[in-house]
């Protein structure tokens, strides 16, 4: 099965190397689709000089947000299933394949990954855990991490899914269409380092 791996940037120069090198660095048949949402500091750069065999780079002529990124790359997206990554450095790449066995094995279609939110700022937290919650209450979906950015999904899904939002609610809109669809939500743990806030 072959995985693409969705990253929209916007002025993450600071970690972005890195975390191409390491999505790159996972063993598996992959892509990496990045988006750069018209980034202003030296991101553009980077993604010009940066020599990795499976990179397609997309760019937006102005900014219109992690959605409108998102949607951008699920159109190029070529793989069997899909992940959307941050470039934040908060998410570990090398969990991939766990993320993937349910899918690979037939238990699930969509599978999220869990992260232990102990580390966040306590407003950060209780508002995660309230977006979670209104979309539990509102779907009929059990999940403890509704905001996680890994988020994998067979490709045919993410392409029915249609998306309209631009900004930071493409989350519960993922989620929502998903759970109208009738899919069920696997979810998996994972390791997280939440970005120090300034």
């Amino acid at each position: 099965m072959k995985l693409s791996v969705l990253m929209p940037v916007y002025n993450e120069e600071a970690g972005l190397e890195t975390i191409l090198r390491r999505v790159d660095a996972v063993p598996m048949d992959k892509e990496i689709v990045v988006v750069d949402d018209c980034s202003s500091d030296g991101t553009s750069r980077i993604l010009e000089t940066i020599d990795l065999p499976d990179l397609k780079v997309f760019r937006h002529p102005v900014n219109r947000g992690k959605g409108a990124a998102i949607r951008t790359a699920i159109s190029a997206a070529q793989g069997d299933a899909i992940i959307i990554q941050d470039a934040d450095l908060e998410y570990s790449p090398e969990e991939y394949p766990q993320l993937l066995e349910p899918i690979l094995s037939g238990r699930a279609q969509v599978v999220y990954g869990v992260r232990d939110l102990s580390g966040q700022r306590p407003i950060t937290r209780l508002g995660n855990q309230f977006l979670t919650a209104l979309t539990n209450l509102l779907y009929g979906t059990h999940l403890h991490d509704m905001e996680t950015c890994y988020k994998v999904m067979l490709r045919e899904i993410a392409l029915r899914l249609e998306l309209e939002c631009n900004r930071f609610d493409l989350e519960p809109e993922i989620t929502a269409k998903i759970a109208r669809m009738g899919h069920r939500i696997v979810e998996v743990p994972i390791s997280y380092a939440p970005r120090k806030e300034k």
